[in-house]
């Protein structure tokens, strides 16, 4: 279970991580459409007519995924999570991140990740994992660039919204592997 003390509002400058809700609807539906094939890479889509009904499962997943609105000077740029993984209070996955190709390449993601993880640390989190699909060769070498290791993979974790069997390629850091 995921509590109040971690899903709060992190910010670090123009970047801020603003807990999901419903005024953030119509600017995320506008940042996940900017990359249409991006979604054949998560097990959801996030477009069109899929749109609405996976982000209303984000606004109720309750404590088990608590999502964020990624804003970037104060426009949606993208989304992401804190969702249950282990023992509660002792280990987190940071998961559920899209962010919009304009946003790719500046360092936007390492930002808002270094954000999630000094704030998980300072809360008294042991482990942070990630879970990323093992075509995903851009989002596993951002994981590695923050310092995780790889664990292992998890073959055909689930089968995704196109039909494809997907495998996990599991990561984690440790609080005293982060260097922030």
């Amino acid at each position: 279970m995921i509590d109040d003390e971690l899903h709060v509002r992190l910010e670090d400058a123009n970047l801020k991580l603003v807990p999901l809700g419903e005024d953030h609807r119509e600017g995320l539906r506008v940042a996940c459409a900017l990359d249409p094939d991006i979604w054949e890479l998560y097990p959801f889509s996030y477009l069109d007519e899929a749109f609405d009904s996976q982000f209303d499962l984000m606004l109720s997943s309750g404590r088990s995924r608590r999502c964020y609105a990624i804003l970037l000077d104060d426009r949606v740029v993208g989304m992401t999570a804190w969702i249950e993984h282990g023992m509660p209070g002792w280990s987190v996955e940071i998961g559920n991140s899209y962010i919009t190709p304009n946003a790719r390449g500046t360092g936007i993601n390492r930002r808002f990740k270094k954000l999630m993880l000094d704030h998980a640390f300072a809360c008294g989190f042991q482990r942070v994992a990630f879970k990323v699909d093992a075509i995903n060769l851009r989002s596993r070498a951002a994981v590695l660039k923050l310092g995780c290791t790889q664990e292992g993979i998890m073959r055909h974790e689930r089968r995704t919204w196109t039909g494809r069997l997907r495998d996990i390629v599991l990561f984690s850091i440790l609080r005293d592997e982060w260097a922030g």
